[in-house]
């Protein structure tokens, strides 16, 4: 069986240094780049983990991998790390976009354990909710001007967009390779009508962040009732708003996995780490 492989030499040239180091006592690490191809099909295919092809080793390796990865947060240093080789570079375009999209989950995904789940991270419920096309885990989303995710995180699939926005902008952590703080602050937050609330329009104002985000009709309706105890409609840039494509551009990068469009995981905390892979993978070929 021929495997078709996604990680470059390039690619793979900067995501070695920052994959761990064996360790000092026990069993060497598998091949780290041959696990992380097998990783990488398991979610690209939406294969059931043990059809995994011979080439690409052992299952029970990839999946304990995937799983030791994300419950010790390597996953998120590798991706960390990742953003502050690109922002040194000056490759990070700094103006915002935030949107959110709904993946269904299959049955294999239910079943999850109640009790004991791995982790302090993973969530009673799972990310696990019943939208209206039935059980599915809503991807919360950040991307950067040049359709690359910037930070994520996942919640049940009933769960509302402007709730969520205060724990994503929170994840927007780029650290410096040098001297200086982590760059937390973007130039620019676009996002729709959903995220249009007096919470975000002020948190994004403390932080001096410009929010290009439009008023949906009911608001509108509201202030223009008031008067002139309405006050001024907010500010709005439609030409900036034109830019906001690009998080839905990199909602389609990660959803041309089909185990990330379709979740078949019954923990978030596995399913997040895939999606965590999709996103290094995606920095790491431009």
């Amino acid at each position: 069986m021929s495997v078709r492989l996604v990680i470059t030499d390039a690619m793979w040239d900067r995501i070695e240094p920052l994959m761990p180091a064996d360790p000092v006592r026990g069993r060497r690490w598998a091949d780290h780049r041959r696990t992380l191809e097998a990783i990488a099909w398991k979610y690209r295919t939406r294969s059931p983990w043990r059809d995994l092809p011979d080439e690409l080793g052992s299952f029970q390796t990839a999946h304990k991998r995937l799983l030791r990865w994300a419950v010790d947060g390597t996953w998120e240093r590798i991706f960390t790390a990742v953003l502050a080789a690109a922002d040194a570079d000056d490759e990070v375009a700094w103006t915002v976009s935030v949107d959110s999209t709904v993946c269904r989950a299959h049955q294999h995904a239910a079943g999850g354990r109640q009790k004991g789940a791995i982790g302090r991270s993973e969530p009673a419920d799972h990310a696990r909710g019943r939208s209206r096309g039935g059980m599915s885990t809503q991807v919360h989303l950040a991307s950067d001007g040049r359709a690359r995710p910037l930070a994520l995180i996942v919640t049940a699939g009933q769960a509302g967009d402007a709730p969520a926005f205060e724990a994503l902008m929170a994840r927007v952590r780029v650290p410096r390779t040098g001297l200086g703080r982590p760059r937390t602050q973007p130039t620019a937050v676009l996002a729709d009508r959903a995220y249009s609330s007096r919470a975000i329009r002020g948190q994004l104002r403390r932080r001096g962040i410009r929010a290009v985000i439009p008023q949906p009709a009911d608001q509108i309706g509201h202030r223009l009732r008031r008067g002139r105890l309405g006050g001024r409609p907010p500010g709005f840039d439609a030409e900036a708003y034109k830019q906001r494509n690009t998080v839905e551009r990199c909602i389609n990068r990660l959803k041309q996995w089909r185990g990330l469009a379709m979740r078949t995981d019954k923990l978030a905390t596995a399913y997040q780490a895939a999606l965590h892979l999709a996103t290094i993978l995606v920095w790491t070929r431009q």
